[in-house]
């Protein structure tokens, strides 16, 4: 286990327009507004999207199962944000669902809003932290200052 400590700095609330990559624009907000760390709270629709919903097999390193949603899904979810080499990095896991349909999963690649995504960005500030290549899992993981 490590972890590190801090405070809350800013907080925005952010509203992401339809059309808009959610990913593409939150990172570019978080970059503009030069979040080194913290979180983001958010939930609306997409119209395509990405996912990440596990491993193919449960082997190290991982291969990532891709699915693909399109049509106007819901969409809740939860990221952390972390520096990696200069710019903010962004974990960002997501539930969407349409009708009796739901996947949960990693967003990916792209996530194009449908109507609209509400976001809470929460900024933390005093910590030591960082995402780094962890060359056994192939995954960049948090690096926390307290082990």
């Amino acid at each position: 286990m490590q972890y590190t400590e801090g405070k809350v700095g800013r907080v925005f609330l952010v509203r992401f327009d339809h059309k808009e990559d959610f990913l593409e624009s939150l990172h570019n907000f978080v970059t503009d507004k030069d979040v080194r760390s913290g979180t983001v709270q958010f939930l609306g629709a997409l119209n395509d999207a990405r996912l990440v919903t596990g491993p193919k097999e449960p082997v190290v390193p991982p291969e990532p199962n891709f699915e693909t949603v399109s049509g106007g899904w819901e969409i809740f979810g939860f990221a952390t944000i972390l520096e990696d080499g200069g710019e903010p990095s962004i974990h960002l896991h997501a539930s969407v669902g349409r009708g009796r349909q739901t996947l949960t999963g990693c967003l990916r690649e792209h996530a194009e809003i449908y109507l609209v995504v509400e976001a809470v960005i929460t900024e933390f500030i005093g910590m030591n932290a960082r995402r780094e290549l962890d060359e056994e899992t192939g995954l960049n993981l948090p690096c926390l200052g307290v082990k």
